[in-house]
């Protein structure tokens, strides 16, 4: 899958077949059109092409009012979308000046006059463009002037799956991992560093890593505790995984953390990039009134990811 972030260094695409969207997730309704967009492409010994945006284009319109989390960064995005057979992905910077343009100046000066575009694959309710004027029923209008063909993907065809990305994000704010996984077609997965805590979990019995995300638009589930997949360099652990304040220990900052207990792993893992799927949640994070009982709560959970990973094998 060829990337390209500026249009001044696109190689030629032959017989371009391209769709447009942010793709948010790659779940299970944008995996839909990605596979029609390459059938389209095989049948005209064409190229398949997504042209997405970066910044999202909420942030960029609206930075005061969007508190906007993204399922996934910039590079979780282009890592999925290469395991879907795409040719080419054009991230194009969104820019307030971009989002002037009238859709018929996209399509004219870009899909047009500079990708040479053979066909264009739309669900039923894309809109883009100044004004959201790029309709399907605009699109249909516009292609026999440019010699393009349109090929909408009908409601029952994306409806089917019933997903989109905001369903996606209302699942995992609420902690419903599970659910998100429907979706997405795959467990939900934060990326980061290893830091260093202030050792609490060893001295409980369960040490953990303290995972760093670097990026602040990532979105992070709802405050619980969860099962997880736990991949380092060195391979793959089941653990379980505490997000939010730890009531319990109490601190004069409250800042969310992220803390991964690896089960059967004892290893010095500080600074490692890390990668944390949630596969289940198992309960709400709560205060307890002691270390003593959070340490008891702590193998019940443990003994509960025991059991969720056994259950998992048959």
């Amino acid at each position: 899958m060829r990337i390209f972030k500026d249009f001044n260094a696109l190689d030629e695409i032959r017989n371009p077949v391209l769709t447009i969207g942010t793709f948010d997730g790659v779940h299970l309704g944008h995996q839909k059109i990605l596979e029609r967009v390459n059938q389209e492409a095989a049948q005209i010994d064409g190229e398949s092409v997504l042209f997405t945006f970066y910044p999202h284009p909420k942030m960029v319109l609206f930075p005061d009012s969007s508190n906007l989390k993204l399922i996934q960064t910039q590079n979780e995005k282009l890592e999925k979308l290469s395991r879907y057979g795409l040719d080419n992905v054009i991230v194009f910077p969104f820019t307030r000046e971009f989002s002037r343009l009238t859709a018929v100046e996209f399509v004219r000066d870009y899909l047009v006059n500079r990708l040479k575009v053979k066909k264009l694959v739309i669900g039923y309710d894309h809109q883009f463009g100044k004004n959201r004027e790029g309709t399907l029923e605009f699109l249909k209008s516009v292609s026999d002037v440019y010699d393009f063909e349109v090929i909408e993907i009908p409601a029952q065809e994306i409806d089917e799956v019933n997903v989109s990305s905001t369903k996606v994000r209302n699942a995992l704010l609420s902690g419903d991992v599970s659910l998100a996984a429907q979706f997405l077609g795959e467990p939900f997965e934060l990326n980061g560093t290893v830091g260093r805590g202030d050792q609490i979990g060893r001295k409980l019995g369960y040490p953990t890593a303290n995972l760093i995300i670097e990026s602040a638009e990532k979105i992070i589930p709802g405050n619980g505790v969860y099962v997880v997949k736990v991949r380092l360099s060195g391979g793959e652990w089941n653990g379980m995984m505490n997000i939010g304040f730890r009531p319990t220990i109490g601190t004069d900052e409250p800042i969310q953390r992220l803390e991964v207990h690896i089960l059967d792993f004892d290893g010095d893992i500080y600074d490692q990039e890390i990668s944390v799927q949630l596969l289940s949640r198992l309960r709400d994070e709560k205060k307890f009134n002691s270390l003593e009982d959070l340490s008891a709560q702590l193998k019940r959970d443990e003994s509960t990811a025991r059991d969720f990973f056994v259950s998992e094998l048959h």
